[in-house]
């Protein structure tokens, strides 16, 4: 929109050159790019995620699924390092990754303008498939081991938990990010559809 302030991207603007420095946005940027955006906010929180394997997983599939940014606190997470690039294969350059001060309060922001947000958990209380997933949300993924801290579940509007016949309890964070990011992808395009008769 005219006379609107733009998110600062000049940190992920190096992508001709694969060991340019790319350094993780604030919390500011990720207000002004809810704020610019055109269509429904679609987000990816990741509550201390410490693995760069599993972060680099993550930005790769969000930047598939069409992911606005992914978010994550500053402390007791991983930032965005070397193996964390090279795992992204490019979702890094492609997708905004920004790092909170405070997790719950950037929640909390994030729901006045609008977000849904749907924590996941082998315990939640819906199914995944069972919750709109096609407006503006904030997918929320725990941290390997742990899942979310309890400030954060107690901020989200949902907690879902992905049905799993095969009765194992878990999923690496990476697969149940990119399963619960490609299901609001499949609802997204289904209301589309239905709009638009395709």
């Amino acid at each position: 929109m005219p006379g609107k302030k733009k998110p600062n991207t000049a940190r992920h603007s190096k992508h001709a050159d694969p060991s340019a420095e790319i350094t993780a946005l604030t919390e500011d940027d990720l207000y002004i790019l809810v704020d610019n955006l055109s269509e429904p906010p679609f987000l990816l929180i990741l509550d201390g995620v410490q693995d760069p394997h599993n972060l680099g997983a993550c930005l790769r599939t969000a930047a598939a699924a069409g992911v606005h940014a992914v978010v994550a606190p500053k402390n007791r997470s991983v930032g965005l390092t070397e193996t964390a690039r090279k795992v992204a294969s490019g979702g890094a350059e492609r997708v905004p990754f920004m790092q909170v001060t405070n997790l719950a309060r950037t929640m909390r922001e994030l729901k006045e303008l609008g977000v849904w947000l749907v924590g996941t958990d082998h315990d939640g209380d819906r199914v995944l498939y069972d919750i709109d997933l096609s407006g503006p949300i904030a997918i929320v993924m725990g941290s390997e081991g742990f899942g979310m801290r309890r400030l954060t579940r107690d901020e989200c509007d949902f907690v879902a938990r992905i049905p799993m016949p095969g009765k194992f309890d878990n999923l690496n964070v990476s697969v149940a990010a990119g399963i619960c990011m490609f299901e609001a992808v499949r609802q997204k395009e289904t209301k589309t559809r239905k709009i638009t008769g395709g």
